[in-house]
């Protein structure tokens, strides 16, 4: 146990599976099992009606078939009713010669010598059946009867020697009892392997004598319902244990653990450690395998109910390197501990890995947003350049002072921090029919005074952070002169060809004209 607990650390702990375990699952009712842990199929055929004479047509497999004391009882009652029958015959020919008044007159002859009464035909057809032959009873030759008598009882005995003695000797022979060698766990575990979560039981051989071909397969009991409705009781399904890749095929010298994948092809790929607990369903394991010593095929099975799945366990290692050989502890063939394992099934598993990451893949806000950042780019630039195009246009289109200083000193640190502020989503006006409704307001005002807080307010575009930059633009930025800037020759207002008047909407011309 200290070797154990240094390998496994020490959050080791061992749970014996048995009966008194002390794993505590949820208490629930005991229901009927399809197939016992010992292998005995729970079932019972009825009301056959005129089916029961099939049995008889197959009689040697039917009496192979039976217990041992119905065989036994078969055997006696056979041989004793055979016995008295032909002893009865032999009796009855006495009988009708008469030799049963001459049985001690020297002088005549009888059929069988020495027989004048029953107790004597039975001997003298036990004597004869059994090839014992005193030498006392025998058979004359004036009795034909008699010696076609004897030739039906030979016959006869050896029919009923053969059935009855090949009967017994396959009953002997049978492999079933090879079966009670080879041992399952009792219960069965659900643990990761290889970082798959994996459904394992365990078997093992008793004997050293080896089991030839040994093939294991599981099917799962579970009733269902089909889409259609129709309702399948105790409906079976295969379990894969290493069918393709040939696991399922065992050298079973020492105890194996048997391994179901639990994947998208598994009846288990939704099961979870909470609806472990409200299912129903019965795993049926059998081994095949070909005794070594017989030549018989031998066949063992036992089952695991969902009560008897363990989950997050894992069997504790039974095998031991000694000094020349490998030991096998079967006192802890049962016996498993607690690993870490994940609660949810494999299906949700899958399902979260297949959640797109949101750093990833693009979003229709996104897109709107980056055309949004497009748009407002190429309203500030309509902004920009209206302003050059301002202070070459005279007095009709000149810029307010405040303006014509941010525009002479930092006209640069402006682009750049435009670029910045295009990176935010927001919505941006290049004229007054999209301003808001206090910019639309004062563009109806014919001041001048208010005409200067309209082109303030449509730089600011309803933007805070934009203004904000503006500001600081402007208290660190000295006054300079105010010569108009040089208007690029790329601006979308000198290639239309077109005075800053015909791009403005009719009130704002109409407010420069009265300027």
């Amino acid at each position: 146990m200290a070797a154990l607990r240094r390998k496994f650390g020490e959050d080791y702990q061992v749970v014996n599976t048995n009966r008194a375990s002390t794993f505590s699952a949820p208490v629930k009712k005991k229901r009927q099992r399809f197939v016992e842990k010992n292998g005995r199929c729970n079932v019972q055929h009825g009301n056959l009606g005129g089916e029961t004479s099939r049995y008889l047509s197959d009689l040697f497999t039917t009496l192979v078939d039976l217990k041992w004391r119905w065989n036994l009882l078969i055997f006696i009652l056979t041989y004793t009713i055979a016995w008295l029958v032909m002893a009865s015959m032999w009796w009855i020919i006495a009988y009708i010669r008469g030799d049963l008044n001459h049985g001690h007159d020297s002088s005549y002859t009888p059929c069988v010598a020495n027989v004048y009464n029953f107790p004597s035909a039975f001997l003298f057809f036990i004597e004869t059946e059994a090839t014992i032959g005193y030498g006392y009873r025998y058979i004359t030759e004036k009795c034909p009867e008699g010696i076609i008598l004897f030739l039906f009882q030979s016959l006869l005995g050896s029919i009923v020697d053969a059935f009855l003695i090949g009967c017994m000797f396959i009953k002997m022979s049978q492999p079933k009892k090879r079966a009670e060698t080879l041992m399952f766990s009792q219960d069965a575990v659900i643990s990761q392997r290889d970082g798959k979560l994996c459904l394992m039981f365990r078997v093992g051989n008793l004997r050293n004598s080896h089991m030839v071909s040994a093939q294991i397969r599981c099917k799962l009991i579970k009733s269902r319902q089909t889409p259609e409705g129709e309702f399948l009781p105790l409906d079976q399904c295969e379990l894969d244990v290493g069918f393709g890749t040939g696991a399922d095929q065992l050298f079973l010298v020492s105890p194996l653990t048997i391994c179901h994948e639990i994947n998208p092809k598994s009846p288990f790929f939704d099961l979870s450690q909470r609806s472990l607990m409200n299912e129903q369903f019965e795993i049926v394991v059998i081994l095949e395998g070909i005794v070594e010593t017989t030549g018989m095929t031998c066949q063992a099975r036992t089952s695991y109910t969902e009560d008897e799945v363990l989950w997050g366990h894992r069997f504790l290692p039974v095998m031991s390197l000694e000094e020349g050989f490998f030991r096998v502890d079967y006192s802890q063939f049962h016996s498993t501990f607690e690993v870490p394992t994940p609660p949810y099934s494999v299906k949700e598993h899958e399902e979260k890995n297949s959640l797109p990451s949101p750093l990833s893949t693009p979003t229709p806000a996104l897109t709107e947003s980056h055309g949004a950042r497009r748009d407002r780019v190429f309203s500030v630039d309509c902004i920009n350049t209206t302003e050059e195009r301002g202070h070459q246009g005279g007095t009709g289109g000149r810029l307010p002072s405040k303006l014509q200083r941010m525009s002479s000193s930092g006209k640069e640190d402006l682009q750049r921090k435009v670029l910045l502020l295009s990176s935010q989503h927001s919505e941006k006006a290049c004229s007054t029919g999209d301003l808001p409704m206090k910019l639309q307001r004062l563009s109806s005002s014919s001041s001048p005074v208010a005409q200067d807080r309209l082109q303030l307010k449509s730089l600011k575009v309803g933007f805070e952070p934009m203004t904000q930059s503006t500001g600081d633009l402007y208290q660190r930025s000295p006054p300079t002169s105010l010569a108009p800037a040089p208007v690029p020759m790329h601006s979308p207002l000198l290639s239309a060809g077109a005075r800053l008047e015909d791009n403005l909407p009719p009130k704002l011309r109409k407010m420069n004209a009265d300027r």
